[in-house]
């Protein structure tokens, strides 16, 4: 009886849903706003129905929550970076870490990331974000710093499960948060941004790595590669507590001090113009809204496939090439960072582009191709050391299809918040799920320097990708949202 009861209410919550929905695109038009547009929108937000009012907010809005978003999203791309980092820098020789050691390390963060996904996505239906995601910064940053006194490779791993419980929480909670406050046109360009951030601490830590390796190696008895632990703290610390004052919530419950009512009013209009729903507290409709959708699956299976079409974090080809050619330790820490320079243009351009053209597929595939071009040449290997070179930096410019499907997702799901924050929360938990084994098999730490089998699957990987894109777009087209972009503009 109690089922039924249950049944009955998630029946009758779907079809509230779905009727808000068809009332926002029946009835909630979006306005006409006669203004000559500024030339600079061709690069950001052209869109001719934003008022002047509504820019002033967008820009009060990227100043506080886009703020606050890349600096969170650099400290954890910080910390991803850093056992790379360190682990070429002396820790792999001080802690015996010579066989498996470092795919284990990747192993048990992947694990805990994946624990903390979906409760994370749930928890922020029913708590604040200005609690949830600080608290879970200044946990994993005093993880951070307890890094610096491992002694035993087993110790690091314990550690990295629970730095990885910690981290899962923002990614995904980024992407739902910003699906909550930025249109179409607006979306694409800052998820975009937010992944470029992301690059440009993988290209901090390798250079914070040579500063520290130079002048603090050794000092109060620490060495180089316990001191990036200790610097990785320092800098995250400060931006994890701004976050209980600074983070906006979401447009239905924000009491943000930096937006006054008439913003908040706005806030809620836009996302009911473009029929994206406010978050909601869950139910068990959920369950019934998700699976019985078409949404979770392809979307799900794409992710899973571009989380593991390469190697784990920690192990980098470039770098392990260079380390058993010899290089030294400054090369191994400086070279890697032109990779993370190529994902943060690609991840800038990609998303401007895709935003402009209200396309999201057709960029979807291009990354996907550059891929599969450079994986082909480097499952040759023996090709030209330039054509090498080339294609291990020019592999990062297909990273940027994991944000672009993130922002798809955000638009396909529109109607239901609820369901965007549980499928984002999936489609990454069952991405590192593979992510958590599937790297052991494809690229062994043993297998250095050349990969041959990682290559050969990422080759496929990719070209699945290339094509899978389209699949989504038919089913999304059929459903009678329109080929580019869901919810208007």
């Amino acid at each position: 009886m109690a089922q039924q009861h249950r049944n009955t209410e998630a029946e009758a919550l779907e079809k509230d849903i779905e009727a808000e929905s068809r009332d926002v695109q029946e009835s909630g038009s979006v306005p006409e706003v006669n203004e000559k547009l500024p030339w600079w929108t061709y690069f950001w937000d052209r869109d001719a129905t934003t008022s002047k009012e509504e820019r002033k907010f967008l820009r009060k809005l990227d100043v506080f929550l886009m703020t606050m978003l890349s600096l969170g999203y650099f400290i954890k791309g910080l910390d991803q970076a850093n056992i790379g980092t360190a682990f070429v820098s002396g820790m792999q020789e001080d802690l015996q870490m010579y066989g498996k050691q470092l795919n284990l390390v990747d192993t048990s963060w992947t694990i805990g990331y994946i624990v903390g996904i979906i409760p994370s996505q749930l928890i922020l239906t029913k708590v604040r974000v200005t609690a949830w995601i600080p608290a879970c910064e200044v946990l994993w940053t005093v993880l951070t710093f307890t890094l610096a006194s491992c002694k035993t490779a087993d110790q690091v791993i314990g550690v990295r499960f629970l730095i990885g419980l910690a981290e899962s929480v923002f990614y995904p909670a980024a992407h739902l948060i910003l699906g909550s406050w930025y249109k179409p046109s607006e979306l694409g360009k800052r998820a975009g941004i937010l992944y470029a951030v992301g690059s440009a601490a993988g290209m901090f830590s390798g250079y914070l790595q040579i500063a520290v390796y130079e002048n603090l190696n050794g000092t109060m008895g620490y060495k180089g590669w316990q001191w990036l632990f200790i610097m990785d703290g320092v800098i995250s610390l400060p931006i994890a507590l701004a976050g209980f004052w600074l983070f906006p919530d979401f447009p239905h419950n924000t009491r943000a001090f930096y937006l006054n009512e008439a913003d908040r009013e706005m806030a809620r209009t836009r996302m009911e113009r473009i029929g994206r729903a406010p978050v909601r507290k869950l139910g068990w409709g959920i369950v019934k809204r998700v699976f019985g959708r078409w949404h979770v699956y392809p979307l799900t299976a794409l992710y899973v496939i571009f989380s593991n079409n390469g190697s784990s974090n920690s192990v980098n080809p470039l770098t392990l090439w260079l380390e058993t050619e010899g290089w030294s330790v400054s090369s191994l820490n400086l070279l890697p960072t032109g990779q993370a320079g190529v994902q943060l243009v690609s991840s800038l351009v990609f998303a401007f582009l895709s935003d402009f053209w209200r396309n999201r597929p057709i960029f979807l595939s291009i990354t996907a191709f550059l891929g599969l071009f450079t994986s082909i040449c480097l499952a040759v290997w023996d090709t030209p050391v330039g054509l090498r070179w080339f294609s291990l930096f020019l592999n990062r410019a297909a990273v940027p299809f994991g944000p672009l499907l993130l922002v798809w997702t955000n638009e396909i799901c529109s109607r239901d918040a609820e369901e965007r924050a549980v499928v984002i929360g999936i489609m990454n938990a069952a991405g590192y799920a593979f992510n958590a084994w599937l790297p052991l098999l494809t690229y062994p730490q043993t297998d250095r320097p050349r990969f041959h089998k990682g290559w050969i699957w990422s080759s496929v990987a990719f070209s699945l990708q290339v094509v899978a894109p389209w699949g989504v777009d038919w089913f999304y087209r059929r459903e009678g949202r329109g080929r580019g972009v869901a919810g208007g503009v």
